[in-house]
C-alpha cells in the first residue's frame, strides 16, 4: 500500500479530511488536479456549525483572523441609496453556541487556512495530479493518473467535486433538478466607487435584466461580484464583458471595474448521489451533494462530511474498531445533504429565510444506528443532537472535546471506569445537558445518554469508541 487513505481533491473538504486524519496518526495523501489551491471566493459563508468544526480541527483563530461578519446589504435604484435589508436577523452568541451568526471567509482564504493547519500537522497534498480511473478489489484501491504512477489506498475518499471523476469511474448517479434556468456568472474584481461596508445590490431594471450583487469580501481589497443573466443566455468573463454588465445594471463607470481577479459562471442546481460508498471508496462534498450557492449550506456540509467520516477511517484503521463502521457514514450523511439540499433550494427560490436551519446547529444524528438514547422521557438534550459548548465544573466543554477522542460528560452522576481514550469531564450542573450522563462522539455529538451507566459499557463495547 503507497498510503492508508488517498483523498481525491484538495478542496474545503479534502483538506478538512487530511488534518483530522493526519491528527489520528492515519497515514493519508490528498491529490489534487491542478497545480495550486482553488483561487476564487465561491462558497465564502461559513455557517456556525463548521466554526465549531474549526474550533476543533484547531483553525478557527486563524479563520477569524481573515474574516468578518456579513455586511447589511445595500439596495440601489438608479443611483440612488433606496434601503437597506439584512440577509438573516443577528444572534448573539451564548454560552452553549459561542460562534452563532455565519463568517465571510473567501473560499481561498478557508482553503490556504486549512492547507497551512495540514501541513502542520505533517500532511501532505500532491498538486498536478489529475485522477483518471479507480480500481478496487477486497484488499485496497488503485488508482490511476494522466501523469506520474499509479496510487494504491486501503481506502479512496472521493473529494474531487460536482464533477467527479471518482464517482463517474465507479458509475454511481446524480439524481437532481435545475434550481434556476438563469445562468451565473461569480467573479472576484477589484472595483472602486463603492464602499466596503455594505454589500450592495442592484435589482433588475426593465424586461429581460437580471440582479447584480457586488459584496466586499472580508480581509481583502477584492469585491465578489454575482450576476444573473436571462435563460439561454452565454456568459462571458473577459474583463470588458463584465465592464459592461457592471455600467448596464449600476450608476459606475466601466473602467470602475480595475482588474477581475477570478471568474467563473454556472446555472444553480441541486444533486444528490444515489449513494456515498461504493466498496472501499467513499464520497464526500460536492461528489455527494450539489448545492445552490444560497444559503451558503454546500461547503459547509462538504466540510461536516469530512468530520463525520474522519474519525470512523482513524477508528477503523488506527483504533482496531470493525469495518462496519463506515458504514454509518452514508446513514448519517447522506439524510443531512438531502436536508440541506431541500434547504438551499428553498433559500434560493425565495420560499425559506436565512436563520436558525441555516446555522446547521440542529443538524443531529437520532435515527442513527450509533445512537442510543437510554432515558425512558428525555427532556431538553438528546442522544443524537449537537453536544453543546458550557463549562462545567470549570472546564469549557468545546476544549475538553477537541482532539480525536470520545469524551463522557457526567452531569450529577458518578462517572464510570472507561478505556484511557475516553476524556472524563465532571460535575455537579450543566443547564443545558441537565442530570445524566453523555458520551459525545469526537464529532461533537451525543452517542449514548442515560441516568446511570449500566448500559453504558455495552455500547462502548461495540468497539467504536477507539
Amino acid at each position: 500500500m503507497n498510503t492508508d487513505v488517498l483523498i481525491v481533491g484538495a478542496g474545503p473538504t479534502g483538506l478538512a479530511l487530511g488534518i483530522d486524519l493526519a491528527r489520528r496518526g492515519v497515514d493519508a495523501l490528498v491529490v489534487e488536479k491542478a497545480d495550486r489551491l482553488f483561487p476564487g471566493s465561491r462558497g465564502k459563508g461559513i455557517q456556525p456549525r463548521t466554526m465549531e468544526v474549526f474550533h476543533d480541527l484547531g483553525v478557527v483563530d486563524a479563520i477569524r483572523e481573515v474574516s468578518g461578519t456579513y455586511p447589511v446589504q445595500m439596495i440601489w435604484r438608479d443611483g440612488e441609496r433606496v434601503g437597506e435589508h439584512r440577509m438573516f436577523d443577528p444572534v448573539e452568541p451564548t454560552e452553549d453556541s459561542p460562534y452563532n451568526a455565519p463568517w465571510m471567509v473567501p473560499q481561498w482564504r478557508t482553503q490556504e487556512v486549512l492547507f497551512a493547519r495540514l501541513r502542520e500537522l505533517g500532511g501532505r497534498v500532491a498538486f498536478g495530479r489529475e485522477a483518471v480511473g479507480v480500481e478496487q478489489d477486497a484488499d485496497g484501491v488503485t488508482v490511476r493518473f494522466t501523469a506520474g504512477t499509479d496510487i494504491r489506498a486501503r481506502y479512496v475518499v472521493a473529494a474531487d467535486g460536482g464533477r467527479s471523476v471518482v464517482r463517474r469511474a465507479l458509475g454511481i448517479g446524480m439524481t437532481g433538478e435545475t434550481v434556476d434556468p438563469h445562468p451565473l456568472l461569480v467573479a472576484d474584481v477589484r472595483v472602486t466607487g463603492l464602499d466596503r461596508d455594505h454589500w450592495h445590490v442592484f435589482p433588475p431594471r426593465g424586461e429581460g435584466g437580471g440582479y447584480l450583487s457586488i459584496c466586499p469580501l472580508a480581509g481583502t481589497e477584492d469585491f465578489q461580484l454575482v450576476a444573473q443573466f436571462p435563460e439561454g443566455t452565454r456568459t462571458d468573463l473577459s474583463l470588458d464583458a463584465v465592464r459592461e454588465v457592471v455600467a448596464a445594471r449600476s450608476h459606475l463607470a466601466p473602467e470602475a471595474v480595475t482588474e477581475i481577479r477570478w471568474a467563473s459562471d454556472f446555472r444553480p442546481r441541486a444533486a444528490l448521489a444515489d449513494r456515498f460508498r461504493s466498496g472501499r471508496v467513499l464520497l464526500a462534498g460536492d461528489a455527494a451533494h450539489v448545492h445552490s450557492p444560497a444559503g451558503g449550506q454546500g461547503l459547509n456540509t462538504s466540510v461536516q462530511d469530512a468530520y463525520n467520516l474522519g474519525w470512523k477511517l482513524g477508528a477503523v484503521l488506527r483504533g482496531g474498531a470493525p469495518a462496519a463502521l463506515l458504514d454509518t457514514y452514508e446513514e448519517e450523511r447522506r439524510p443531512v445533504a438531502a436536508q440541506m439540499l431541500g434547504l438551499s433550494t428553498g433559500v434560493h427560490r425565495g420560499e425559506v429565510r436565512r436563520g436558525e436551519a441555516t446555522r446547521q446547529l440542529g443538524l443531529g444524528y437520532r435515527e442513527s444506528s450509533l445512537t442510543e438514547e437510554t432515558r425512558t422521557a428525555p427532556s431538553g438534550l438528546r442522544a443524537g443532537d449537537r453536544a453543546p459548548d458550557g463549562t462545567l465544573a470549570g472546564v469549557r466543554l468545546f476544549d475538553a472535546f477537541r482532539g480525536p477522542h470520545w469524551t463522557l460528560v457526567a452531569v450529577g452522576v458518578q462517572a464510570p471506569e472507561l478505556p484511557q481514550t475516553v476524556r472524563v469531564v465532571t460535575g455537579d450542573e450543566q443547564p443545558s445537558y441537565g442530570k445524566g450522563l453523555f458520551l459525545v462522539r469526537p464529532d461533537g455529538y451525543v452517542g449514548w445518554a442515560g441516568e446511570d451507566a449500566s448500559r453504558l459499557r455495552a455500547y462502548a463495547g461495540r468497539g467504536i469508541t477507539r
